[in-house]
């Protein structure tokens, strides 16, 4: 009797989704200051609490782990994801609707219940979505042409050496297949390790593998299209085909297709720091990640044999890296950036929320004297190794930065500096510390981390299943 929401937490890499269910579970399980979240700011919250997890085949979000890293000295930022996760986390509050109050109540009294089960998966695995809408053929001259590309060419190097060498390509094709895929698995890893890094890197697997490591579905590589080794042709399209049936559509299938509500975090700035290139090529990233999604306005008759994800917010995360009078237009960077996943889910019926936050804040705001002028800083602890031109952070020491400010015009990111945009280093974005977080008061209370707009996020995703 207790109604369930399925939250997906989707991004790309280092984009954050392990900090924000952490945080996110944190603020419920501690009563944190959520004043966007209506059901806390009207007083009806009454507790949430974690359950045991739901599904046996699936993995539990190692939640305490995370938490210890946060309040670790010094605190560390917690790992990425690393495979497929979950965890049920169960709010009971106060119900404004009646029918609703008695749906969700245990027993005869009680406040109402909601389940919420938060589905996270690495970054990796995303973008394999489009796969499924690509034969061997059609993805395999894409990966040509993407390996030929001039700012990929360099890491291809060993790979184009062996595809573009017919000579190389003959013999025993099972051989030929194991060497071809580490090569131009060497060659993904490569890209995404490049600066410019890369986000749009399929087959997702090859460069994360987990228990698939070793596995012949995970032994073939893009063949250009003037290659005439049939026999090599087959083999590559007949594991392609058992990699897209055998990973790709049971992940899409067992996950995917549940989910109710979907949250895409994406790191704007990271891809900033990388120029015009590294921001169509988030761009790019996240159409691939979104196509396969089945985005609509939700019924009964659907919600019995098509369910469809009928909310998402598509946020940009990191905001306090930039100071507060830039966040607005964070948020019409993330609109540019998700264009075309935007207006693909909302033509869908699917209401769709964009936003700037952090889901646990890093830095404060302070000002710095400039001869007359004073510009707005973030103060922070800058991440060791971390560098904003000729100095290099310790990771211990509290520094005041000038992040710069974003262009009221997103686009211009989109161009090169010489043909009217912004260069990479008008924008500062260094990964700072994280605050430690003190687990338990003197008094009892376990207090939550600090964000930026986590609340509205909550409200959008889950506050009309809480009135």
């Amino acid at each position: 009797m207790t109604p369930t929401i399925r939250l997906g937490v989707t991004g790309l890499s280092r984009a954050g989704k392990t900090v924000f269910i952490t945080a996110l579970v944190r603020n419920l399980l501690a009563g944190g200051r959520l004043p966007f979240f209506p059901v806390m700011a009207e007083g009806r919250f009454r507790r949430a609490y974690l359950e045991p997890q739901p599904d046996d085949a699936v993995p539990r979000f190692p939640y305490e782990d995370h938490l210890a890293k946060l309040a670790a000295d010094p605190p560390l930022w917690p790992a990425g994801t690393t495979r497929i996760s979950q965890l049920r986390v169960t709010i009971e509050y106060d119900s404004h609707k009646f029918f609703r109050s008695l749906a969700g109540k245990v027993g005869a009294a009680g406040p109402s219940r909601l389940n919420v089960d938060i589905v996270d998966y690495p970054g990796e695995w995303i973008v394999d979505l489009a796969l499924l809408n690509q034969d061997f053929a059609t993805w395999s001259n894409r990966a040509i042409v993407d390996a030929r590309a001039p700012d990929r060419r360099t890491a291809a190097r060993e790979f184009l050496g062996l595809v573009e060498a017919p000579a190389k390509l003959a013999g025993d094709v099972e051989q030929v297949a194991i060497t071809g895929a580490k090569l131009f698995t060497r060659h993904l890893a490569a890209a995404r390790a490049a600066a410019p890094a890369l986000s749009a890197l399929t087959p997702g697997r090859f460069l994360m593998p987990g228990d698939l490591d070793g596995s012949p579905l995970l032994t073939f590589f893009p063949l250009p299209e003037t290659n005439s080794n049939d026999q090599l042709r087959a083999l590559l399209t007949r594991r392609y085909e058992s990699y897209k049936s055998q990973v790709v559509r049971p992940f899409f299938r067992d996950h995917f297709a549940r989910l109710d509500r979907q949250i895409v975090l994406m790191d704007a700035l990271a891809a900033l720091n990388r120029g015009p290139h590294g921001v169509k090529d988030l761009a790019d990233a996240m159409a691939l990640v979104l196509e396969p999604f089945r985005a609509g306005a939700r019924t009964f008759a659907l919600n019995l044999f098509r369910p469809r994800i009928d909310r998402i917010v598509f946020a940009a995360t990191k905001a306090d890296h930039l100071n507060h009078q830039s966040h607005d237009r964070l948020e019409k960077l993330m609109r540019v950036l998700a264009n075309r996943a935007i207006l693909k889910a909302s033509d869908a019926g699917a209401n769709v929320e964009v936003l700037a936050f952090a889901a646990i804040r890093s830095t404060r705001e302070a000002e710095m004297q400039a001869g007359k002028d004073k510009l707005p800083c973030i103060v922070g602890v800058p991440m060791a190794g971390e560098h904003v031109g000729d100095v290099t952070f310790d990771g211990k020491t509290e520094t005041a930065l000038f992040p710069g400010d974003l262009p009221s015009d997103p686009s211009s990111l989109l161009i090169t500096k010489a043909e009217g945009g912004i260069a990479a280093d008008d924008v500062r974005a260094v990964t700072f510390r994280p605050p430690r977080l003190i687990l338990q008061t003197g008094g009892g209370q376990s207090p939550s981390p600090p964000h930026i707009r986590l609340d509205r996020a909550l409200d959008f995703l889950l506050g009309d299943r809480l009135r």
